[in-house]
């Protein structure tokens, strides 16, 4: 299968269940994060849960100032999106 798809280096899917299949498939491995992956992204991030708002626009902001930090030619680096996100969601008082 030939995919086209230019730079797909990155997605973040800050929706609830994005790595979860459908209620007849719940074992499979197709849901919409494989799906992406599967197209060509390098990496994906998405949640297995129901995610509360104000949590999740926290781990969005704190997800992205630590993905951002210290841009090299701005370009973003996908291999940063791990340890990006575990910051991002490292204990903290609301």
């Amino acid at each position: 299968m030939e995919n086209d798809t230019p730079h797909a280096e990155f997605a973040f899917l800050s929706a609830c269940h994005t790595t979860v299949g459908d209620e007849k498939t719940l074992d499979e491995v197709i849901h919409l994060v494989a799906g992406l992956q599967f197209s060509g992204f390098k990496s994906v991030i998405g949640t297995l849960w129901v995610v509360d708002d104000d949590v999740a626009k926290h781990v969005v902001e704190a997800f992205y100032e630590n993905m951002f930090n210290d841009l090299k030619d701005g370009s973003m680096d996908c291999t940063k999106a791990a340890n990006a996100l575990d910051a991002a969601t490292r204990l903290r008082t609301l």
